[in-house]
């Protein structure tokens, strides 16, 4: 198993570290019985890789540039999804393509989403979203970039280690593992975003944000850091399911200005590398 998600599991919530771990047994449930943004918006396919096939859902505007949209530890729920209509609603036009990484499962609660993340084949998602890179690329979108969250947030940054093909990384609150990738082997600009007051030791605290920094300069791509003061982990998770599942798990932090400033460092990273000739 690889090391990041032993970096989860090291700092779980403090409710969770009092269960003996051969308790958590959890029933995962299908896409199908989470919620969802608006499921309309999307466009539901299907990329094939190295024999494998896995669903994928796309929004936004025929030959846009392509940012592909990962998933936090929960699957491809309503919080990612809501993410990718964002970005495909910027004004400069983007098109969002999310792979499911978990194959059509969902964590409905804390324990699920610990169950999925622990027994994701990392190395088998990068090749997801390789293979989602180059279907944008052969289906209109010039260029393509990398985002994604917690978990995704640790993929995007390998991306831009293992994914040749990536113009351009957004990672928010995540670090992958050394064995999974080493950022200070980038080949992709890379910008990252991590709150104050997130407690993730080594995965996504201040610690992690300052050894991110310091690696990003050792392959001389462009970079940037961002740290939030007053933010928790997720906080740019604003939706009212969101914001409840947060206060579940402890993160009371609501910070708009915070998550308008995100966004707008987003767009200007994402439109400098994936926007221009």
């Amino acid at each position: 198993m690889a090391a990041l998600p032993l970096l989860l599991r090291v700092r779980t919530l403090p409710h969770l570290a009092r269960r003996r771990v051969s308790t958590l047994r959890p029933t995962v449930r299908s896409m199908a019985a989470a919620a969802t943004a608006p499921s309309d918006a999307f466009r539901k396919i299907q990329i094939q890789r190295d024999g494998t096939t896995f669903d994928a859902y796309v929004v936004g505007k025929e030959n846009a540039p392509g940012i592909v949209v990962l998933q936090e530890w929960w699957g491809v729920d309503f919080e990612v999804k809501n993410h990718a209509l964002h970005i495909a609603r910027m004004d400069s036009g983007f098109r969002a393509l999310i792979p499911d990484l978990y194959r059509g499962k969902v964590g409905l609660d804390v324990a699920e989403a610990q169950h999925l993340m622990n027994d994701l084949d990392w190395q088998g998602a990068v090749k997801d979203i390789r293979a989602s890179v180059n279907w944008l690329k052969a289906n209109g979108s010039s260029k393509v970039g990398v985002t994604g969250f917690c978990m995704g947030g640790a993929l995007s940054i390998a991306s831009a280690v293992l994914v040749p093909e990536v113009e351009a990384v957004v990672a928010f609150y995540g670090v992958p593992s050394s064995e999974l990738a080493d950022p200070s082997q980038a080949k992709a600009p890379v910008q990252a975003h991590f709150g104050e007051l997130d407690d993730y030791v080594g995965f996504s605290d201040i610690s992690a944000a300052k050894s991110l920094e310091k690696k990003l300069k050792s392959p001389g791509v462009p970079y940037e850091v961002h740290v939030y003061p007053g933010c928790a982990h997720a906080f740019m998770n604003t939706s009212p399911d969101g914001i409840k599942r947060r206060k579940a798990m402890g993160m009371h932090d609501e910070n708009p200005a915070a998550v308008d400033l995100a966004w707008s460092r987003f767009r200007s990273w994402m439109g400098a590398y994936l926007l221009s000739p």
